[in-house]
């Protein structure tokens, strides 16, 4: 059976939205579906260039540039931020709430760096699974993330930096960074320097009309187990390019961004980094720290996220295993996905990487983890 007919059996009587499963071995093509409809209820069927919000798996993106301007010796890793970014010399951390509920804050203990950002090890958190940000943003009058305002980012820090792991806002702090000492605007710096050399041609922070005529629809999981279609408030001319979460894209592309990092960062048109950065950001460990699950407190928007695994470290800016998986990826695989149920991994040791893509909310549905975790199987076994 081909890996194409074991996807399509595995999303039999399931219920799902439209979606693309891609995969590569030694950067050559294995595996591609594109199952259902572009938009539910929809005439149009999903095609394998269909556009998706890439939400999280913009972060990866965001952290390459970063190091790139590591490479340059534009900044360090450990180097403190707060003269580059303004914002970061003034963040605090969040001590609680007195008696009125208002936020009791102080200086943090350590300044924030760039490392601290890309692992999420800033003290930044995302109010989906911190309650705490959520009343401190209703205190404080702090626009949510999804407006795009920049005033968004005015947020304090749930811990001192380097103290604990919480998953949050510190990569669209580290694309405001990059924008600082590029002097470039987040989507013209990642439009020169890693569309481009990657081929990257239908990914960007904006949707072209091009890319609109195959965008994918975006759905939501009712509460009686079925779709619906949705409508995301998501603003088109934000403050800012949110660099963890702004990107839209195909499958296609982040598989060429994802041969790239397999390929030690080597594009179709020229490379994005050295083969000795890209090795760093693979095996950076933030230990003695540890990965947690986080408790969702938006149900409408997320389950709980606890989709790593035993043992699992975090790299520079992605999920690293340290055990062999359970579907077939290798020590040392690289994963993570977004918001809206995309999901990706890049296996080093076999030279294997897997991109699927829906639109539905919340994250971490079960039918399309099950659909991903039998995608990967297929990818192994062939």
């Amino acid at each position: 059976m081909s890996i194409e007919s074991q996807i399509i059996a595995a999303a039999d009587g399931r219920s799902l939205p439209g979606f693309v499963a891609k995969a590569t071995r030694g950067g050559t093509p294995i595996c591609d579906v594109a199952s259902g409809a572009l938009a539910l209820g929809g005439d149009a069927p999903m095609t394998s260039d269909a556009v998706f919000w890439m939400a999280s798996m913009t972060k990866a993106i965001t952290a390459a540039a970063a190091m790139q301007l590591v490479e340059d010796g534009e900044v360090g890793l450990d180097e403190a931020l707060g003269p580059i970014l303004p914002v970061l010399a003034r963040v605090q951390v969040l001590d609680g709430f007195d008696a009125e509920g208002r936020p009791v804050l102080r200086a943090p203990r350590r300044p924030v760096t760039l490392a601290h950002l890309l692992t999420h090890t800033s003290g930044f958190g995302y109010s989906m699974w911190n309650a705490d940000i959520g009343r401190y943003t209703e205190a404080a009058g702090t626009p949510d993330i999804g407006t795009g305002l920049d005033a968004a980012l005015e947020l304090p820090l749930m811990f001192d930096p380097g103290a604990r792991w919480e998953y949050g806002v510190g990569i669209d702090l580290a694309g405001k960074v990059i924008e600082a000492i590029s002097g470039e605007t987040l989507d013209a710096s990642f439009a020169k320097k890693i569309f481009a050399p990657l081929g990257m041609t239908s990914t960007g922070f904006r949707v072209t009309a091009a890319m609109a005529a195959r965008q994918a629809g975006m759905t939501m999981r009712t509460p009686e187990g079925g779709l619906a279609p949705l409508t995301l408030p998501l603003n088109p001319e934000p403050e800012f390019w949110s660099g963890g979460g702004g990107l839209y894209g195909t499958a296609g592309d982040y598989l060429k961004f994802l041969n790239a990092i397999l390929d030690g960062g080597k594009g179709q048109n020229g490379r994005i980094l050295r083969p000795e950065t890209v090795a760093w950001m693979l095996r950076h460990r933030i230990a003695p720290v540890a990965l947690r699950s986080l408790t969702s407190v938006a149900p409408m928007l997320t389950r709980d996220l606890d989709i790593m695994g035993e043992g699992d470290e975090w790299g520079l800016s992605f999920l690293v295993s340290t055990q062999a998986g359970p579907h077939g990826r290798s020590v040392g695989s690289i994963a993570w996905a977004g918001l809206a149920n995309t999901y990706y991994w890049a296996d080093p040791a076999t030279g294997t990487a897997g991109v699927l893509m829906s639109q539905l909310l919340p994250f971490a549905d079960p039918a399309i983890l099950g659909l991903f975790a039998a995608f990967e199987r297929a990818v192994y076994v062939a």
